[in-house]
């Protein structure tokens, strides 16, 4: 659900109209427009803000563990529309026990590298995702080293 002081953005209200189910919620902080989505959303939600809402351009995919929070991880995605010079940050949380989401390489060709990295770093699984194997550490790494609860000193075998 919208809230109340987004009902003047354009983009949210797009959004809801679009799949009122998909958002869960969002925020504007110094000008900088948050939406969060439902995860199970996220590709369909994707689709409709670069071929409709014209965000052409994915910046970034990252995530942020909230260890010990429930859900522990939040998938970060940051679109730019160049038509409109405008920013948006997309947001999913997503359990620890199991962590996927939807992948958003059909939507973005460019998203395979960044869904690799989250992968590789954080141990969330992205599905439908046309390579999905690590792009930073060797196949053989223990673990994953942006995880809280990642060992500092590194991995002990």
């Amino acid at each position: 659900m919208l809230p109340e002081n987004l009902r003047d953005q354009a983009v949210a209200l797009a959004a809801e109209e679009f799949d009122s189910e998909a958002l869960e919620g969002g925020k504007l902080d110094r000008g900088e427009l948050t939406l969060w989505i439902a995860a199970s959303k996220i590709a369909s939600v994707c689709g409709f803000l670069k071929y409709d809402q014209k965000f052409v351009r994915l910046s970034s995919v990252t995530a942020v563990d909230r260890y010990p929070a429930e859900p522990r991880f939040e998938v970060v995605y940051h679109l730019h529309s160049v038509e409109r010079n405008q920013r948006l940050r997309l947001k999913c949380r997503i359990s620890g026990a199991e962590p996927e989401i939807e992948s958003v390489t059909p939507v973005w060709r460019g998203a395979n590298w960044y869904e690799r990295e989250v992968f590789d770093l954080f141990g969330i699984r992205f599905l439908k995702h046309p390579d999905l194997r690590r792009i930073m550490l060797p196949d053989e790494w223990e673990g994953h080293p942006l995880r809280k609860d990642y060992p500092v000193t590194g991995s002990r075998v």
